[in-house]
């Protein structure tokens, strides 16, 4: 068995102000062709499932390159071209395989491509032809498109929503691809189109039982997968929206009819799915209102997991006016404020201006008298299933009872370590605001007595209806006509 391997994979806000050049791509994590080192990457499951499922296997791995960034604006056209060119150039170079594997988003867009994974896929079955079993794994806020269906065997989305299932739905694409070569599986697809967009945290009822059902579905009477795009709110395409792709053994009435059951499922409990948002003082309201703290707030729209710049200041000037201490909140993205507190030393009183550095959506920066407290250089975070997330050089400053983690790579808030490994004691907190939208719930759940989503302006707002959309197709849910 010949296996190749390789990944490319960013989701793209296409309202972000924030650009993806090389660059981002080269900071987050880029592999040539056989240097991934030796530990999963976000997005390179495929890679490492095909490494573990080799082990005493009469196998050939060729790992091609792999590269992600972290989500912002579209790639630009140079970027995209480049690395795709050369993920491709490795599957060709790689001569005849059996099975070709991928680590894709799914969402993401660069200038003249509003869908890189189908034209990268569709490259790709080109080049190896009809024989070779080509399959992707995909986050699942993704945009289902014809073109990455039609081009692989199979593709298969995260289940969860945080995504701490990464490996073991690599696991279920390395198998099923390799059943597919062997001849145990003749797939037959069909992808329903619920016609709406949410974000479905699964984490939570309805979709924590959905999940699961699904999950015991695979694998049994012909059901070979089953994958729930999401969608991405927050991407201006034609394919947008969320919907459902089910692979079934050569049984195409049962993958149609499946289909459409699961996403008229779905459809039927939309209107539970978003938590409650409050506003900056109604969340700090609620939050103080508590019996017991720590209580976790998320900075949903300055997520920098969704493309926000997490530099908004929106939340942070409102504790700061109403007096509340004993706070933690990060990851703010200021090098400038970085660097100056890495010139001033541990220890330094030094006056800063954080936040509300990259665009309207940042707010208004803050002029702090600040106490440095940790400075870290080249500082990793636990990311997603394990993963390492990469904080860049780390500056940790108390002003007014509020703790701050400043970094210099942009990223959302996962690990609880972010605050822990600089020594910032969480149990010892009322509050924790974190930027991020969900995937920090798997970590800090553990640590919150109580979990707040709260909704302020910014590049991921929840209100879809107030981005300027013009490629999105209607009807669609919750979009007004």
């Amino acid at each position: 068995m010949k296996i190749f391997s390789g990944s490319l994979a960013t989701e793209t806000n296409t309202f972000s102000p924030i650009p993806t050049g090389l660059s981002a791509y080269r900071a987050r994590g880029y592999y040539p062709a056989g240097q991934h080192p030796d530990r999963m990457q976000m997005f390179s499951g495929p890679l490492w499932a095909a490494r573990q499922r080799a082990v005493g296997k009469n196998w050939t791995l060729i790992e091609g390159m792999t590269a992600g960034a972290t989500p912002a604006g579209i790639t630009t056209r140079h970027a995209y071209e480049t690395l795709r060119d050369e993920l491709l150039e490795d599957l060709r170079r790689a001569g005849q395989v059996d099975i070709a594997l991928f680590g894709l988003h799914g969402a993401m867009v660069a200038d003249g491509y509003d869908d890189c994974e189908g034209d990268l896929l569709r490259r790709a079955r080109e080049i190896v032809g009809p024989d070779t079993v080509i399959g992707a794994e995909l986050d699942p806020h993704c945009h289902l498109t014809d073109a990455m269906v039609d081009s692989a065997d199979f593709l298969v989305c995260f289940k969860e929503y945080p995504h701490t299932d990464i490996l073991d739905r690599a696991y279920d694409l390395v198998d099923l691809c390799v059943a597919r070569a062997e001849g145990r599986n003749t797939p037959t697809r069909a992808v329903y189109d619920c016609q709406m967009i949410s974000i479905m945290h699964t984490s939570r009822e309805p979709m924590r039982s959905f999940v699961d059902r699904l999950m015991a579905m695979e694998g049994k009477e012909g059901v070979l997968s089953v994958s729930i795009a999401h969608g991405f709110p927050w991407g201006d395409t034609p394919d947008m929206g969320s919907k459902v792709l089910v692979y079934t053994d050569g049984d195409q009435g049962q993958a149609d009819a499946l289909a459409r059951a699961l996403g008229e499922e779905i459809i039927g409990f939309r209107d539970q799915l978003a938590p409650p948002y409050p506003g900056a003082d109604e969340a700090l309201d609620q939050a103080l209102a508590a019996k017991e703290f720590p209580v976790v707030l998320a900075d949903s729209a300055d997520n920098a997991g969704g493309g926000a710049p997490s530099d908004a200041t929106f939340i942070l000037e409102r504790v700061l006016a109403r007096g509340i201490t004993d706070v933690a909140t990060g990851p703010f993205w200021d090098p400038v404020a970085v660097q100056l507190c890495f010139e001033a030393g541990e220890g330094a009183r030094i006056a800063l201006r954080v936040g509300g550095k990259v665009a309207p959506v940042s707010g208004q920066p803050l002029d702090l008298d600040c106490e440095i407290l940790a400075l870290k250089r080249d500082a990793v975070m636990t990311g997603l299933a394990g993963t390492p997330a990469l904080l860049g050089d780390v500056a940790v400053v108390r002003t007014r009872g509020v703790t701050i983690v400043m970094n210099t790579s942009r990223t959302q808030a996962m690990g609880t370590d972010l605050f822990t490994q600089f020594g910032v004691d969480l149990q010892a907190m009322k509050l924790i605001i974190v930027k991020s939208s969900q995937h920090f719930y798997a970590s800090y759940s553990k640590v919150g007595r109580q979990v707040i989503y709260v909704e302020t302006p910014g590049a991921i707002t929840q209100d879809v209806n107030a981005l300027p959309f013009t490629k999105r197709k209607l009807p669609k849910w919750p979009f007004k006509a």
